[in-house]
């Protein structure tokens, strides 16, 4: 694997994101990550999963440089990929825990959204879903999700803003569990999926499936209305001159 790094000790997998600097969700991390997923679903020796990354960053989302030079059918093939995988996560069966280790704006907030907590390191990070600015299309599953967190209301306000809160503010509207230091970060995220790991599994599991009955049916249903709409908006000239600005800023960096 490439863009990951796994290890597993006492039932317990801990995936860290080890994809450059920032983590950015490409076509090769989002494989990688679902089909670790997967096999960790479907593995008795795995309890539960701790997912991370390495600060100043969880991930900085979708990776729009290498995005941006696909073709028409690329495009589409990878926002099939990319909403197939939010479905895989959110109706993952076991326990898994976001550590959430600096940055995580768009597809970052996404795949902690799936998890089942959430513990953030302090600091001067972000965290939320900022894609209207960027000119993509936020399908109704994404908002779901958003919304299983914070509310409706929340969820419409700072999505149609593109807000992104800091630490503090993401902890004072439950977009996370937990703020703790970076050097405690781990330490955070073990001391709670050991707590939901020492229940029944099955109990805990179906419950959590049934928890999420209507979330995961948002997140599985056929998407290719929506998605058409998003890549219409993907190719048009006011979304690629946004992105060209976008990435002019990355690559200065």
């Amino acid at each position: 694997m490439n863009t990951i790094k796994v290890s597993v000790k006492d039932r317990l997998a801990t995936i860290t994101l080890d994809r450059g600097k920032s983590n950015a969700l490409n076509r090769e991390l989002i494989t990688e990550l679902n089909d670790m997923l997967k096999n960790i679903a479907a593995d008795d020796n795995i309890g539960g999963v701790i997912l991370t990354g390495n600060a100043p960053f969880f991930s900085a989302g979708l990776d729009l440089i290498e995005l941006y030079n696909y073709n028409e059918q690329e495009a589409k093939s990878f926002w099939e990929l990319f909403l197939g995988f939010t479905a895989n996560m959110v109706a993952f069966k076991k326990p898994i825990v976001a550590a959430i280790s600096g940055h995580s704006p768009a597809g970052g907030c996404v795949m902690a959204l799936a998890c089942d907590y959430r513990i953030m390191a302090e600091g001067q990070y972000i965290i939320g879903l900022n894609e209207v600015p960027v000119g993509i299309i936020v399908p109704n599953s994404i908002f779901q999700l958003y919304a299983f967190w914070i509310g409706k209301a929340e969820a419409s306000r700072s999505l149609l803003s593109g807000k992104l809160y800091n630490p503090e503010e993401a902890l004072k509207v439950g977009l996370v569990d937990e703020v703790v230091k970076n050097e405690s970060l781990l330490t955070a995220a073990e001391r709670k999926i050991k707590k939901y790991m020492e229940l029944e599994s099955n109990t805990w599991s179906q419950s959590k499936l049934n928890i999420r009955e209507e979330l995961i049916a948002a997140a599985s249903a056929d998407q290719s209305e929506a998605l058409e709409k998003m890549l219409a908006q993907w190719w048009s000239p006011a979304t690629r001159h946004i992105l060209q600005t976008i990435l002019a800023n990355l690559q200065r960096k």
